[in-house]
């Protein structure tokens, strides 16, 4: 029993030395929204989903870098999502769309809501989009949805909650 009494001093001190706990991380959840719901059999349930996941995961990691939104409760709806070239489920419905040179204009709309963790509730809305054919580069489905992603992130972290 001595040899136990001994160690406890021990824990006390790491304990100490560890420094304080670090909050809870913001919690990110994202659904998809009625329009978009009617949407998904003409884009790929299962590349609608993947988008939604996507968001949660560059808003997750945007808010862990700063911190400024620890303990906050993040619930995003999906609200609209454009491809900038087909995806798998628009070329097996018309076999004519070729998925490199076949190009459009792509992004995403967001919205919902932010609990701080004091409990104060702060909308969230935020659209992009791309202006023009020209802006469409490389060979990605989702490029333009991943830039309002990023974009939406980068504005969380700043403090920029609502823009339109």
């Amino acid at each position: 029993m001595r040899k136990l009494a001994f160690l406890a001093p021990l824990g006390a001190v790491l304990a100490v030395a560890a420094g304080p706990a670090l909050a809870d991380p913001a919690s990110v959840s994202v659904t998809i929204g009625p329009d978009l719901q009617e949407k998904t059999r003409e884009l790929g349930e299962r590349d609608v989903r993947q988008q939604a996941d996507r968001l949660a995961e560059v808003v997750r990691r945007a808010l862990a870098r700063n911190g400024d939104l620890d303990g906050a409760r993040i619930d995003l709806v999906l609200t609209d999502l454009k491809p900038n070239r087909p995806t798998f489920e628009q070329m097996a419905d018309r076999p004519g769309l070729d998925p490199h040179r076949s190009i459009s204009i792509g992004g995403a709309a967001i919205e919902g809501s932010i609990t701080t963790a004091d409990g104060q509730v702060l909308p969230v809305r935020y659209d992009w989009y791309s202006q023009s054919l020209a802006e469409v580069r490389g060979y990605s489905t989702w490029q333009d949805a991943d830039r309002a992603y990023e974009r939406l992130a980068s504005r969380l972290v700043d403090g920029r909650y609502v823009s339109r």
